[in-house]
């Protein structure tokens, strides 16, 4: 390890360390030829700055932190690869935790991110957080925090979403402008926002379409959303309605658990049971029939959330006033043949 200090460098050249450390800074009242002196001795003698010593007198650690409940799904994954980009387009290095949907992991998490003095924390919440003082003590500490997909609307923070409502009612109106009249729900667990707006949008669309809510069609995905999720449910719907024509699935992780559980039970999808996915993950265009969905655009949701974030940290650091504010994305529907039905 080098330890090169500024006085090795000053020393080397017969100068001071104060004009060593101005010429490492770009000061004006160094002259050029002092300056690239200076430069050309710190490369020949591998100097690296103080990151600590740096952090200390700037206030910063140009680290943010991320805090996502899974990292193997699809949507997170491209989540993450725009945090990514946009934090290195923008000098900021990032910390990547995972609170496997567990609440308790999550708060855990929040309080090294800021043990390490993190600049700024990008979250999407677990399924299991109903509690928000964990978020609020680091906006108290003047630590920005932006929330990303999974939200929590009570907390005063900037925000970036899709309208999971408006996503899910297009969705279900699809399914019944094609013909289909008995649609099941495979929902969320009953606390995370995305779940409670999905629902709502199917229940709506059914009701503006004059189809009667039947509160037996609606399943509760209760092992995060995945694929056993799908699987376990679709065997108790078929026990209980032999006569369902079609299921939307909150993730499509749930959707390919249905299609598998068709498939080895001989029921055909989409002749006698459509299935509708949510996120478009890159399975669903692997799984026999082809998945439809919804598009819900993860890179740019994690490219728009970074940048909220260090923008907001700029604005601190320079003491400027910060507006929160709730970027909406647009989502779209990916039609496929799990849906392609004649009737």
């Amino acid at each position: 390890m080098n330890d090169t200090k500024l006085i090795d460098i000053a020393s080397a050249l017969g100068i001071s360390v104060t004009t060593v450390s101005k010429a490492l800074k770009g000061y004006t009242d160094i002259s050029q030829s002092t300056r690239a002196k200076v430069i050309e001795m710190a490369d020949k003698m591998n100097y690296m700055p103080n990151s600590v010593a740096v952090n200390l007198r700037t206030n910063e650690t140009k680290t943010i932190g991320v805090i996502v409940p899974a990292t193997v799904h699809h949507f997170f994954s491209s989540v993450l690869n725009g945090i990514l980009e946009e934090a290195e387009e923008r000098g900021y290095m990032v910390i990547i935790l995972q609170s496997s949907e567990k609440y308790e992991l999550e708060k855990k998490q929040v309080a090294l991110l800021l043990q390490k003095r993190v600049d700024g924390i990008l979250m999407s919440l677990s399924n299991e957080t109903d509690d928000f003082s964990h978020i609020n003590e680091a906006i108290r500490k003047k630590t920005p925090v932006v929330l990303f997909d999974k939200i929590a609307k009570r907390v005063d923070c900037s925000k970036v979403v899709i309208n999971d409502m408006k996503a899910a009612y297009d969705a279900v109106t699809y399914l019944i402008e094609k013909g289909y009249k008995k649609i099941a729900h495979f929902r969320g667990s009953y606390v995370p926002q995305n779940s409670i707006d999905r629902f709502l949008g199917y229940k709506k669309a059914l009701e503006d379409h004059n189809i009667v809510y039947d509160p037996s069609l609606v399943y509760v995905c209760d092992h995060n959303t995945d694929f056993e999720d799908g699987y376990e449910n679709a065997k108790k719907l078929i026990e209980d309605h032999d006569d369902v024509d079609a299921v939307f699935a909150i993730t499509d992780l749930v959707a390919i658990g249905i299609i598998k559980y068709f498939n080895d039970n001989k029921i055909k999808t989409p002749e006698q049971v459509a299935v509708f996915g949510f996120s478009n993950w890159f399975m669903s265009t692997v799984i026999s029939p082809k998945l439809t969905t919804i598009d819900q655009p993860g890179y740019d949701i994690g490219y728009r959330a970074a940048a909220i974030l260090i923008d907001e940290i700029t604005q601190l650091k320079e003491h400027l006033p910060v507006v929160h504010q709730t970027v909406v994305l647009p989502t779209y529907i990916i039609e496929r043949e799990s849906t392609q039905r004649t009737l």
